[in-house]
């Protein structure tokens, strides 16, 4: 099963190969065999027109012209590896060059007539095929024949002359064996080349099947080596960028579980912790309304996660519908601004710039954007010093993109915290773990309501002087 691949593209090519290499047998074949076959055609019948020209301009009944014809015609069969013979024009043999006819005056090829079709043939010219002559011969031979007429130009007969053809299956086999032992050292370098080549393509793959069942047991370390530039080295790299994806959200995932296991943990470790004291007695009478409020304030903390986390998988899991209306930025700010009131004149705080901006229209789902602000706005009233600033900042910049920026005074955020502060559950050690209250998903929810509307969030911070968050929103 784990092999099937390479078997089947090492077995497929292998077979088209021999496939080609039979095909090209049989091509150089046919073409050697119509080489030799058109050589002996040539040959044989340039020696039946020599027969006949003599014969044409020379006939006789002496009997010094039928041994003069006898010497020629064993002359010429002595050429061609064959037999002449000559017959009258109604097929009868009436001279031979074989040994027999000159001892006997009667041989194989004059024990039959040759047949009428093939003298209609041969005298409409010259006659040549491969075969047994009408069975006349038990074995293949060539045989050209040529028409010759008298003096007064009247058909007198037909000159045959007869190769044997047993050399073509030799020749067949020689060229067999030749070809084998030439493709022999090429073919075996292929089938070697082709053996580590399907084996180089297939690895990768190997190695992916093997890598996706780990994955699937919750192992994501193995990587894909990658060679090369082709098609399978960039479905390693593919690959190798979806484990390494796939590693980055089981990490966010675990990371997500334990601390949402940690924050759901110590909210409801306190409310049981209070609620058992006051139930044994533990805590006096006198105290549990302290400790009532305290387990109040725990229960709107939780409330407050759930809240938060419910959001966030709305908007991760693509359940929050984005409904983009025009509203103008400075607006909203103010909105949200004055949902806060109360912590804000309670802390003294100043609000700065929104009297000095421009009246910028943006694109967007005015909810999100303002559960976005409502975030940012939280955090800066809640670690912003008493009489200290939080200052808008509306523009649009050198692209025309138009921007917002909330910048509050305090302690700020270390320059090492600054790349972690959208990360879901992040509490800064010293600035942002003071307030009990957070949940740590506040910015990340920011983030990801930015990150739906294609734009961009990025914070700025001078340690024990001020923190600044900017949302940039896409050109209109």
């Amino acid at each position: 099963m784990k092999n099937r691949l390479f078997q089947k593209i090492f077995t497929s090519t292998a077979v088209a190969l021999i496939i080609s290499l039979i095909l090209m047998l049989i091509l150089i074949g046919v073409s050697v065999n119509n080489y030799f076959v058109n050589d002996k055609k040539q040959l044989l019948t340039d020696n039946c027109k020599t027969i006949s020209n003599v014969l044409s301009s020379q006939i006789s009944d002496s009997d010094n012209f039928y041994v003069s014809l006898q010497g020629m015609m064993s002359v010429v069969s002595h050429a061609v590896l064959g037999e002449t013979y000559v017959c009258d024009s109604d097929g009868n043999v009436i001279t031979c060059s074989c040994m027999e006819w000159q001892n006997d005056k009667t041989c194989v090829h004059s024990s039959k007539t040759v047949p009428a079709e093939i003298l209609t043939k041969a005298a409409k010219g010259n006659y040549f095929e491969v075969g047994r002559l009408n069975n006349r011969f038990s074995n293949m031979y060539y045989t050209a024949a040529t028409p010759f007429v008298t003096t007064e130009g009247k058909l007198a007969g037909f000159v045959f002359i007869s190769s044997p053809a047993s050399h073509l299956n030799s020749m067949w086999k020689e060229l067999s064996r030749l070809y084998l032992i030439c493709a022999a050292i090429p073919l075996s370098v292929l089938f070697v080349f082709l053996f580590y080549m399907t084996k180089r393509m297939t690895r990768p793959i190997n190695l992916m099947s093997k890598a996706a069942v780990s994955m699937s047991k919750g192992d994501f370390s193995q990587r894909i080596p990658v060679n090369g530039d082709d098609e399978i080295a960039h479905l390693a790299e593919t690959f190798n960028a979806m484990t390494n994806s796939l590693t980055q959200l089981e990490g966010m995932r675990r990371s997500f579980i334990a601390n949402v296991s940690h924050e759901l943990r110590t909210p409801m470790t306190t409310i049981g912790g209070f609620i058992d004291g006051m139930l044994d007695g533990t805590i006096p009478p006198e105290k549990h309304g302290y400790y009532l409020g305290v387990v109040s304030s725990e229960v709107r903390r939780l409330s407050r996660l759930v809240q938060s986390m419910l959001s966030l998988a709305r908007l991760e899991s693509g359940e929050q519908k984005v409904n983009p209306t025009e509203f103008g930025l400075s607006e909203l700010a103010c909105e949200v601004l004055l949902s806060q009131e109360q912590r804000i004149t309670e802390k003294n705080i100043n609000i700065l710039g929104l009297d000095e901006g421009a009246s910028i229209k943006v694109t967007a789902d005015r909810d999100l954007i303002h559960q976005a602000l409502y975030n940012i706005v939280d955090n800066a009233i809640k670690f912003t010093p008493e009489n200290g600033n939080i200052t808008v900042t509306v523009k649009t910049d050198a692209e025309n993109r138009p921007s917002i920026s909330i910048r509050n005074d305090g302690k700020g955020i270390n320059p090492d915290e600054l790349k972690l502060i959208f990360d879901r559950f992040y509490k800064s050690d010293k600035a942002r773990s003071a307030n009990k209250d957070g949940t740590g998903l506040g910015l990340y929810i920011v983030k990801t309501i930015v990150d739906i509307h294609n734009g961009n969030i990025s914070v700025s911070s001078q340690p024990e002087k001020f923190a600044e968050f900017t949302i940039t929103f896409p050109k209109p």
